[in-house]
């Protein structure tokens, strides 16, 4: 399906749903798009040297905007949700294996081809050539093909990761955008209160249980710790069968 470009409001606080596989790839294009170009701002003052130089770069930055591009990767690929966010994942895996390596301006472009080109080989069972990716991306076929051989060297093969990896990495994306935030369904706010430790008045309990006495001591909010990983395990367990949500591992 061709995304379809969506207004974002700076001023609004725009509400995208719990899990990342329903949410519209265009607020999720967005979110990875301002984060990267955040990364890319810090990344850009460190100098270029012989020891850090890649495959990944250019001698100048593109004339395509960061956020033009993954929106126009996103169009003509008909990318996955899982595909595009893993990329997070695979820049944290590289740099974690190789700390000399960074995205920048220079960068990013041939990365994040290469990344998409390999995320959804991985991850999906239809996918484009390496000659369309290519085409898309703005670079030789024989370009892709040694990037691609390149990516899978830096990343040591390790290319799969698990729903609530995935959903944790959404979450977390959510949580630092200032224009968007998670509504949580119901269900999902009772169990974290469960796991909390509160009570949900509205269940049939005595009134007198839900009072505290006078000689009950309050407990400390570091010692309250939702279970966000059990919960978030537990959801994606229940959809593992589900075939109308691609890639759930």
């Amino acid at each position: 399906m061709d995304s379809v470009d969506i207004p974002i409001s700076t001023t609004n606080i725009i509400r995208v749903p719990e899990y990342y596989y329903a949410i519209d790839i265009n607020y999720l294009t967005h979110m990875i798009a301002d984060m990267l170009s955040r990364v890319i701002t810090h990344n850009d003052r460190i100098p270029l040297t012989s020891s850090n130089l890649t495959r990944f770069h250019s001698r100048t930055a593109p004339n395509i905007s960061l956020s033009d591009y993954l929106r126009r990767i996103v169009k003509y690929t008909s990318l996955e949700k899982s595909c595009l966010l893993i990329l997070l994942i695979y820049i944290d895996r590289i740099c974690e294996l190789h700390p000399y390596f960074t995205v920048s301006s220079l960068t990013v472009h041939r990365f994040l081809i290469t990344a998409v080109t390999v995320s959804s080989k991985a991850l999906c069972d239809n996918y484009c050539t390496n000659s369309y990716y290519a085409k898309v991306g703005g670079i030789s076929t024989q370009e892709i093909n040694a990037l691609e051989l390149e990516f899978l060297s830096l990343i040591d093969w390790h290319l799969a990761s698990t729903g609530p990896i995935l959903q944790q990495y959404y979450a977390n994306l959510v949580e630092q955008h200032p224009c968007y935030e998670r509504l949580l369904d119901e269900h999902s706010q009772r169990k974290r209160r469960r796991s909390s430790g509160e009570v949900d008045v509205g269940e049939d309990v005595p009134k007198e249980e839900i009072l505290p006495s006078e000689e009950s001591v309050p407990c400390r909010s570091s010692e309250v710790e939702v279970d966000e990983e059990h919960i978030t395990k537990e959801h994606f367990d229940t959809l593992l069968d589900d075939k109308n949500i691609p890639y759930i591992a």
